[in-house]
């Protein structure tokens, strides 16, 4: 197993998590009122909710289906009598609809964005990194699929659960071992995933934080959408 692999795969992931957790908590605690979804709905509305909607079901479809996909032991599966290959075959499936759903609703985004030069010219460095990001991480989810259609056998999803639940169980460098052979496609999509966590706390992204804590995301001061 070679140094970068053993890197990228077993010790990036703790990094990218030390970020995402201590960012967003020096985020919150210093830059309260940046800390929102950073709507221009005011500027240009275009295709926003339409747009936003599907983005928004798919993007989620996807977080959940990921988590429990990858977090739930293989025992429990086969505790359950569910065969490595019918996940697998129900994971593309869900994953391909949730996948497109997304794709959809961001390219409308984004060509929204595209079509106005007052979103153009308020666009913040964050946003210009951040979508493109999401597309091309998207875009290899979802290539994914057409690489998995060629072994139905379960194998390489039961790898990739190994090596999540590894990374969570703090045993990451057994987990990295374990994709060692892994198609090049599939490391692909986990660093650009696990990068997604560690630029999460400098970009908009923070405001999914406020989903999981609505109730006290209530109580806070008022914010003011453009500047008097």
């Amino acid at each position: 197993m070679s140094h970068v692999h053993t890197f990228l795969f077993g010790i990036y992931p703790y990094i990218a998590l030390a970020v995402f957790l201590f960012g967003s908590l020096v985020r919150f605690e210093r830059e309260q009122y940046t800390w929102k979804s950073d709507s221009l709905q005011v500027l240009h509305r275009g295709n926003l909710r339409l747009g936003n909607i599907l983005f928004h079901i798919g993007v989620l479809g996807l977080f959940f289906g990921h988590l429990v996909g990858l977090l739930t032991p293989v025992a429990l599966w086969d505790a359950l009598g569910i065969s490595h290959s019918f996940k697998q075959a129900f994971a593309m499936t869900a994953g391909g609809i949730m996948g497109a759903i997304a794709l959809v609703g961001l390219l409308i985004l984004l060509a929204r964005r595209g079509s106005s030069d007052r979103l153009a010219f308020v666009k913040k460095p964050g946003d210009r990194l951040l979508m493109p990001w999401i597309l091309i991480t998207l875009l290899l989810g979802l290539a994914t699929i057409f690489e998995s259609a060629g072994h139905m056998d379960g194998h390489m999803m039961v790898q990739l659960m190994t090596w999540a639940q590894s990374v969570f169980t703090l045993r990451g460098l057994s987990g990295a071992e374990a994709i060692i052979h892994a198609p090049l496609l599939f490391k692909a999509h986990l660093l650009m995933g696990m990068t997604l966590f560690l630029i999460f706390p400098f970009t908009r992204l923070v405001h999914v934080w406020s989903g999981f804590a609505s109730v006290a995301y209530l109580g806070r001061a008022w914010q003011l959408v453009r500047p008097r």
